[in-house]
């Protein structure tokens, strides 16, 4: 079963860090990007970063460029996103999802681009 698994939202006052990870099975995991996406309430949903598993490639929203972090660990099947300097506009609801890798010029987080596989949200919230 293709699967995503999020984890590691929670509590976190402003200034302070998390670190949220998306663990995902029943693909091959070095032929997909993921991405970590997020929703505020009332709010579209909107790119946060990928990373492609295949070339190693990454991009950030410039909203946390240079306070996120995305990493992969494919021994584990597992993406990481590092969120330190956290504000309150970073509280939302934060989904990873996985899609496959096509080349290195393709912008993933650009609307003509699908991703397959979707998991759960995770929930983050940074306080005043």
């Amino acid at each position: 079963e293709v699967q995503l698994q999020a984890s590691g939202g929670g509590l976190v006052q402003a200034g302070g860090s998390l670190r949220l990870s998306c663990a995902a099975s029943g693909f091959t995991f070095e032929d997909y990007v993921i991405g970590w996406f997020r929703q505020a309430p009332g709010k579209e949903r909107e790119g946060v970063s990928y990373i492609s598993n295949r070339i190693g490639n990454t991009k950030y929203a410039d909203s946390v460029k240079g306070r996120f972090s995305i990493s992969s660990d494919n021994a584990k099947n597992t993406v990481y996103l590092q969120m330190n300097s956290l504000k309150p506009e970073d509280t939302a609801v934060y989904y990873c999802a996985a899609g496959p890798h096509l080349d290195e010029y393709v912008d993933y987080f650009s609307q003509a681009y699908e991703y397959e596989v979707w998991g759960q949200g995770t929930l983050v919230t940074v306080s005043s």
